[in-house]
Parts: C-alpha cells; sequence; structure tokens
C-alpha cells in the first residue's frame, strides 16, 4: 500500500497525459508554452479568481505574494506556528520577523482568538510594524476566513493565504486560494493537485499586484524581457509541467475531489467512535491533503505506527516540531506558553494513507488495523 499512490493516478490518466507531453515535445515550447497560458486561465476560472501567475514552485509563490506587500526587516509577519517550514522561511528570507500564533486544536488551522491576541501584544511592544498576515489552509481544509478576515480589516493587514495543501477546499462555495489579498498553491506531486516535479501558482483580484508578480518571475522584467525594471528572480513554470497538470486538473474537478471526500468519510464513519478524527466545520470542505488523527501522546503515535508498518501500512506525521522549536527560529523571543495546542499536536499527530484511488478493501485494512490497536 502507498501513503499517496502516483503510480495508480498515473496508470489511469497514461494515456492522456502522454498525449499532451507529447505535443510539447512535438512543438518544442518548453518554456512558456501554450499549455502555460491554458493551465493559468483555467486555474484562474476554477480557484474564482481574476488573475493566476503560474511559478516554479510553492515558495517561490509566497515569496512573490511578499514582495507585493514590501515586506522587510522591522516588519513583523503572522504565521501559523504548526505548519511546513516554507510558510515561516519566505517571510524570515524577507528580512521580517515572523510571529508564531498558535492553531485550533481540531481543524489545525491558525485560530483566529489566538492571531488577534498577537497582534496585540505586537502592537503594544511597539518593536516591530504589523505588516501581514500569512494564513495555512492545513491538510486540504481551508482557514476560518470570515473572522481571520474580519480581524485583518480591522489592523489594515493584507492576508497571503497559503494554499499549499488547500487547492480544492472551499467555505460555502468558494474556492481555496481566493480568501487572500495574494493566494498561494504548490504543485509539488504529494499535493491534492500535484505535476511530475515542481510547481507553483499564484492567485489574485488585484492586478497591480498580478502585473508585480509577473515582472518579478522574470528577472524583473520591464515592457519586454531585456528590459529589466527591478530585481527578480527566475520562477516559471515550465511547459511539460502545465500539459501534466492540465490532464491532472481535469481528473481532480470530475472524480478526484470526490474520491478524496468519500475515503475520508468512510475513514472518519469506522474510525470516530475510537479515535479523534479530523473536524471539517460546517459549511467547509477539504481536499484531504492528509488524513489526520490525533493520538493521546508520542508514546501512543510511535506503538500505533509500529503495528501499522508491520502490516506493511505506511503512515507520517505532519509535522513532529511546531515553527517555534525549529533550530532556524531559535534565536526569537519565546512566544512557547502561548502555542501549546501546536506543541501538543506535534507530539501526537499522524496521517494515515490518503489519495483518491484508495479502494475499500485498503480503506478496510487501514481501519481494521487501527481498531486492533486499541482492542490490544
Amino acid at each position: 500500500m502507498q501513503f499517496i499512490d502516483l503510480h495508480k493516478q498515473y496508470e489511469t490518466l497514461r494515456e492522456k497525459i502522454n498525449a499532451r507531453i507529447g505535443g510539447v515535445l512535438e512543438r518544442g515550447h518548453y518554456i512558456g508554452g501554450e499549455e502555460v497560458s491554458e493551465l493559468s486561465e483555467k486555474l484562474a476560472v476554477y480557484c474564482g479568481t481574476k488573475y493566476c501567475l503560474t511559478c516554479a514552485n510553492g515558495t517561490d509563490a509566497l515569496t512573490l505574494a511578499l514582495r507585493c506587500f514590501d515586506i522587510k526587516s522591522g516588519d513583523a509577519v503572522f504565521v501559523p506556528d504548526f505548519t511546513f517550514f516554507a510558510s515561516a522561511e519566505t517571510p524570515a528570507a524577507e528580512g521580517a520577523e515572523c510571529v508564531f500564533v498558535d492553531v485550533d486544536e481540531r481543524t489545525f488551522d491558525m485560530s483566529a482568538e489566538k492571531l488577534e491576541e498577537a497582534i496585540k501584544e505586537v502592537v503594544k511592544e511597539g518593536r516591530l510594524i504589523p505588516k501581514a498576515i500569512i494564513t495555512v489552509d492545513l491538510f486540504g481544509l481551508p482557514a476560518n476566513y470570515s473572522e481571520i478576515r474580519s480581524i485583518a480589516r480591522k489592523y489594515g493587514l493584507p492576508v497571503i493565504e497559503d494554499g499549499a495543501q488547500g487547492f480544492g477546499g472551499s467555505i460555502n462555495g468558494k474556492k481555496a486560494c481566493s480568501f487572500g489579498d495574494i493566494s498561494t498553491t504548490s504543485f509539488f506531486p504529494a499535493k491534492p493537485l500535484g505535476c511530475y516535479g515542481d510547481g507553483g501558482a499564484v492567485f489574485t483580484d488585484n492586478k497591480q499586484y498580478y502585473d508585480l508578480m509577473c515582472s518579478l518571475a522574470v528577472h524583473g522584467k520591464g515592457a519586454f524581457k531585456y528590459d529589466n525594471v527591478r530585481i527578480g528572480y527566475n520562477s516559471r513554470l515550465d511547459t511539460v509541467q502545465a500539459a501534466v497538470l492540465l490532464e491532472k486538473l481535469n481528473a481532480f474537478e470530475c472524480y478526484e475531489l470526490s474520491d478524496r471526500n468519500t475515503v475520508a468519510k468512510k475513514y472518519t464513519d469506522l474510525l470516530k467512535e475510537k479515535y479523534v478524527t479530523p473536524l471539517v466545520p460546517k459549511g467547509f470542505e477539504s481536499s484531504w491533503a492528509q488524513y489526520t488523527l490525533i493520538l493521546d501522546d508520542s508514546e501512543e503515535r510511535e506503538k500505533v505506527q509500529t503495528s501499522l508498518k508491520e502490516k506493511g501500512i505506511p503512515t507520517m506525521i505532519y509535522y513532529p516540531k511546531p515553527m517555534h522549536e525549529q533550530t532556524a527560529f531559535l534565536d526569537l523571543p519565546s512566544r512557547e506558553n502561548k502555542l501549546s495546542v501546536s506543541s501538543r499536536l506535534s507530539r501526537c499527530v499522524l496521517s494515515i494513507p490518503m489519495h483518491p484511488y484508495l479502494t475499500d478493501a485498503d480503506i478496510e485494512k487501514v481501519v481494521r488495523a487501527l481498531l486492533e490497536f486499541v482492542k490490544s
């Protein structure tokens, strides 16, 4: 059994993906080919935004977004404490100081209450200028944007949505990657919508931001590529990856997202009496980048992992260290006493196999192994 079965997905889409790649090879437009433009347009339509720019990876997508808000030394950027390193790495790379915010213990996403507390602390201290909020749609579930955006408006802060895991999720029908002033996603192979290498995208309704990011992504180009008006990057999605994503996006829309939710529902129905299963609030839909259980502690987690491994079932820990414990951030002012939920989750979360090609037999095997552990 695979934790995420990309091979089975390829076998299902082989003919269509091969034909798409073959078309790129025939035309020979490997950078900026017609597939890149087609994909950008379709992604914008799917997410419900005016503009979408593809780029080299999800980390670059965050960097492009941050550049729109002139993030620099002396600025505070508010980041959830329980997330992947890139969410905090990118503002730190711009010279800003990350202010880590605790998360909701059931949704895993940034707590709106804790966010406002953190903003008030920074304002009161006066050492940093509050500059931006980075939210994360962790494990596929959009953050609580109604409350977070209300707080953002109150303090005049832009919201950057890190939708690296959230693509396909929604709140009351509105799609993830449309909730931020700028939103980002990643096409890393294991993501809900992934390519066969690296890739990313930024989304916005603001043409000024879009035009600036288009320039930044190609060496800070001006009116044409050899008129460079600012210092930028080399961050482009290549045409082969765009071709792969076009076929994967079609499958994602047609059945993969629905099948992910079917798998998650089966897991929850069969496990909820014995395990703390993921919570999806009313009106929300997850794209289930991960299906994550909350166990009692690290000791129980280790035992469950070992038990499942003996039965040929892979598991993963996302994430074993919160941001405030990362070596790169140990010199920041401590907020450890305000990050108790993130600290606890890092010791007790465990993700089990999740992808749209899991069979009923696969699900039964995973569930049976988990229930047998409880009995033992």
